[in-house]
């Protein structure tokens, strides 16, 4: 019975997990994925957040990038400035093949001059085992958030480093605003070990 419960239970993540796109997103936050670091929030002149909390913190509203935003404005991470980045520690280890970035849809945007523009994703591997280890921050993909493309973006990745569990998006400039850069919904695609790949992108 208990073996049965856990089935549907890993069966419902799995749909949720491969929601819009129909591929698995190891960065789903109901899937267990966490933002475990990030650089400012956008305060809107308020106190300094770091100040305040620590650099080691992590803001609540921290965790937006990894749940579905359903295009709605304002359910994003707000960073500040035009630069900015995002660590995420994934559901499990994977090979990473994609990742999907999202921003709010064009229709019901008031201004979408936050968007993230030029973007960098590394990765690596946190653990005991020293097997699976990956030299921190390998380069996995670089890749460009276009507002005249669909919101929802995915990029595959260029290396064929072995597994990681750890992933940082980075993100050099935006569209235009230099206050802050709003991070909607992101997304990482691959396999974990001992699996096939199922990724299969329309290109």
């Amino acid at each position: 019975m208990k073996l049965f419960a856990k089935e549907m239970v890993e069966r419902e993540i799995e749909m949720l997990a491969a929601d819009g796109l129909g591929i698995v997103d190891y960065a789903l936050w109901s899937g267990g994925a966490r933002i475990v670091k990030h650089s400012e929030p956008f305060t809107g002149g308020k106190t300094n957040w770091f100040a305040a909390n620590g650099r080691g913190s992590v803001h609540s509203n921290a965790q937006k990038v990894l749940k579905p935003s359903f295009g709605e404005p304002g359910q994003c991470f707000a960073l500040k400035g035009s630069s900015g980045f995002v660590e995420i520690k994934l559901r499990s280890s994977i090979v990473v093949q994609a990742v999907t970035l999202e921003h709010v849809v064009k229709s019901v945007a008031y201004d979408r001059s936050s968007a993230p523009k030029d973007c960098q994703l590394t990765a690596w591997h946190e653990g005991p085992d020293a097997s699976l280890r990956a030299q921190r921050g390998v380069a996995m993909a670089e890749f460009t958030y276009d507002l005249d493309e669909s919101n929802v973006q995915t990029f595959t990745s260029d290396s064929d480093e072995p597994f990681v569990n750890m992933v940082r998006l980075s993100f050099s400039s935006n569209h235009g605003n230099s206050a802050l850069t709003c991070l909607y919904r992101f997304r990482v695609h691959g396999f974990e070990p001992g699996t096939p790949s199922s990724l299969n992108l329309q290109t």
